[in-house]
C-alpha cells in the first residue's frame, strides 16, 4: 500500500508529529530547506568554525557576546584576487556542510565561477546558541534583523580573514525562509552583496495563509491518474468533521484512527485535524524534491481513489495507519496538553529546540504563515481555523500575544522588507519558485523590472533547484537551473 513509498517522507516530516500536528506553517524536523545527502559528497567534510557575534546589534549598551558556527569550502576558489564570495544562509533548523561539497546547484556554480563558499548558522538553530535557554524573555534576541546583521558583521570578518577586495564580489543563497532572508540581505546591504538567489522564498508575511491549502488541492487535481483526488479528500474530512462536531461520536473516531490518550476537548479535535491534513501538506510541499525521489502525491491519491480500500474515510484512515506502521507505533497521540507543555520547554536539550520553539516564536512576532481552513476553496474541513493559530501563540508565549498584537508585528515586517513590492526597485534578485509547492503564493512569481527575475517552475516543488541534479528530471526544472546560474554570472559582472 502507501507504506514504502511514504516510508522516508515521514521519517524527515517530524521526529514528534505522531504526539503532535505539525505546526501550522509546515515547518519539518530540520527547517523547511531540508540539507542535501551525502550521496555526491566530494573530498573532506568541511569543518564547523566559529565566529564571535553580539547578542543584540541594536543596543550599544549590551556588550554580551556569543558563538555563531559557520562553514567554508575553499576549493572551488581559483582565483583569489578576483574570484567571487557564494554564502549560503542557514535558516529555521541547523546549518550543513554538505550545501558545499555535494552537487547542489550553489556547488555547481562555485566551480563554475570558481567561488570561495560558506555556510552560516541561523541565530537560535543548531549549535549557534546565544543564550543559555530559550526562554521567552531571551528570544527576544531572535529576529531575522538580527540575523542579517550576523551576516553583515561576517562579511566583514571573512573580508579581513581573507584580504578580500571589491573584486570579490558576494552572492548570497538561501531557499524557504532563508530564501526570503537572502533578498533581504540584497535589499538591506547592497553595498555588501552583489546578487542574490531566493528560492521559494515567501517574501510576503501573512497573518492567515490560506492560500496554502488552497495550493494543496489544486496540486492534488494535478495527479495525472487521479484527478478525484482532491474531492476523495473533501468528502473525508466532511464525514471526518461532522463526527468530530458530535462528542458523542469521538469513540467512534478514536477507534478508527487509532488515538490514544482519548479525545478530551476541542484542542484535542483541532489537532487530530491538523495532523491528518499535514500528512498531505507535507507531501504536497515536497513531492520527492530534497526528500525521497521516489515520493510524489500520485502516491498518496492511489490510496485516496482506492475504492477497494472502503469509503472515502476509510481511505483517509488507512493513510494514517500506514504512517502509524512505518513507525512501529500502535496508536496515535494528539494532545494539546502534551503538545504545548513540550514547545514550553526552554531547554536547549528538548525536543523542540531542535527548532520547532523557536521558529513558532518567529511566526508569532514577524511573520504569521498560519495554514488554516478558513479558505471554502480547499478540502481539509474546517477543524484548524485561524483561531487555532493564534490560541497557540497565547498559550506558548503568553496572552498577550493576541491577533492584534501579531498583526501589527507582521505590519513591521511588510513594511521593513517590502513584501512582494520588493522587485519593483531592487536589483540583481533571482526568485525560483516551483508551480506545485504552496509555499509560491507568498513569492515573487514575475519579474516586475529587468533586473529581478522571477522563475515559476511547473511540476516542481519546495526548493528543487537547490539540490543535486538526477536522471529524469523535468525539463522545466532544467531550463531553471540554467537560467539561475546565467543570472548569477550576470550579478558578478553588473556587481
Amino acid at each position: 500500500m502507501l507504506v514504502a513509498v511514504l516510508i522516508l517522507v515521514f521519517n524527515v516530516y517530524t521526529s514528534y508529529a505522531w504526539r503532535r500536528p505539525p505546526l501550522l506553517h509546515g515547518r519539518p524536523e530540520h527547517g523547511m530547506l531540508r540539507a542535501p545527502s551525502c550521496e555526491s559528497c566530494e573530498g573532506d567534510e568541511p569543518k564547523e568554525q566559529w565566529l564571535t557575534q553580539y547578542l543584540d546589534h541594536y543596543d550599544p549598551q549590551n556588550s554580551k557576546t556569543w558563538q555563531q558556527r559557520y562553514f567554508v569550502n575553499e576549493s572551488f576558489w581559483t582565483n583569489k584576487e578576483k574570484g567571487p564570495v557564494f554564502l549560503m544562509l542557514g535558516g529555521e533548523g541547523p546549518a550543513s556542510p554538505y550545501w558545499l561539497n555535494t552537487d547542489t546547484d550553489m556547488a555547481r556554480n562555485a566551480k563554475k565561477y570558481g567561488a570561495l563558499t560558506f555556510v552560516i548558522e541561523h541565530r537560535f538553530y543548531g549549535k549557534s546558541q546565544p543564550t543559555p535557554d530559550l526562554e521567552t524573555s531571551n528570544l527576544r534576541y531572535l529576529s531575522s534583523e538580527q540575523a542579517l546583521a550576523d551576516v553583515a558583521i561576517f562579511h566583514g570578518f571573512i573580508v579581513d580573514k581573507y584580504k578580500l577586495t571589491e573584486k570579490n564580489r558576494w552572492i548570497s543563497f538561501g531557499g524557504s525562509y532563508s530564501g526570503a532572508l537572502s533578498a533581504w540581505l540584497r535589499i538591506k546591504y547592497p553595498h555588501l552583496i552583489s546578487g542574490a538567489v531566493a528560492t521559494s522564498a515567501p517574501v510576503w508575511p501573512k497573518l492567515n495563509f490560506v492560500e496554502y491549502l488552497e495550493v494543496v488541492q489544486a496540486s492534488l487535481a494535478t495527479s495525472k491518474q487521479h484527478k478525484n483526488c482532491p474531492n476523495a479528500v473533501k468528502v473525508a474530512t466532511t464525514k471526518l468533521d461532522a463526527m468530530l462536531n458530535d462528542e458523542d461520536q469521538w469513540s467512534s473516531v478514536e477507534s478508527k484512527f487509532r488515538i490514544k490518550p482519548n479525545l478530551k476537548n476541542k484542542n484535542d479535535v483541532m489537532n487530530l485535524a491538523s495532523t491528518l491534513a499535514g500528512i498531505f501538506m507535507g507531501i504536497v510541499q515536497y513531492n520527492r524534491e530534497g526528500f525521497n525521489h521516489n515520493v510524489t502525491l500520485d502516491d498518496l491519491c492511489d490510496v485516496m481513489t482506492n475504492t477497494s480500500l472502503g469509503d472515502e474515510l476509510d481511505r483517509y484512515a488507512a493513510i494514517n495507519s500506514d504512517y502509524l506502521k512505518m513507525e512501529d507505533l500502535d496508536h496515535l497521540d494528539v494532545s494539546y496538553e502534551e503538545y504545548i507543555n513540550a514547545m514550553k520547554n526552554t531547554s536547549w536539550n528538548s525536543t523542540t529546540a531542535e527548532g520547532a520553539r523557536q521558529w513558532f516564536y518567529q511566526t508569532c512576532n514577524e511573520f504569521g504563515y498560519y495554514q488554516t481552513t478558513d479558505s471554502d476553496n480547499q478540502p481539509f474541513g474546517k477543524m484548524f481555523p485561524l483561531s487555532f493559530a493564534i490560541q497557540q501563540c497565547q498559550d506558548v508565549f503568553g496572552p498577550e500575544y493576541n491577533q492584534s498584537f501579531i498583526s501589527s508585528r507582521i505590519a513591521w515586517t511588510t513594511a521593513n522588507y517590502g513584501s512582494k513590492n520588493i522587485s519593483k526597485d531592487v536589483q540583481n534578485i533571482v526568485f525560483p519558485n516551483g508551480a506545485i509547492d504552496p509555499w509560491h503564493a507568498l513569492g515573487i512569481l514575475k519579474s516586475l523590472n529587468p533586473f529581478t527575475t522571477a522563475v515559476y517552475i511547473m511540476g516542481t516543488a519546495h526548493c528543487a533547484n537547490m539540490y543535486p541534479p538526477r536522471k529524469g528530471d523535468l525539463k522545466t526544472l532544467v531550463n531553471a537551473r540554467q537560467t539561475i546560474s546565467h543570472r548569477v554570472g550576470e550579478f558578478l559582472m553588473k556587481g
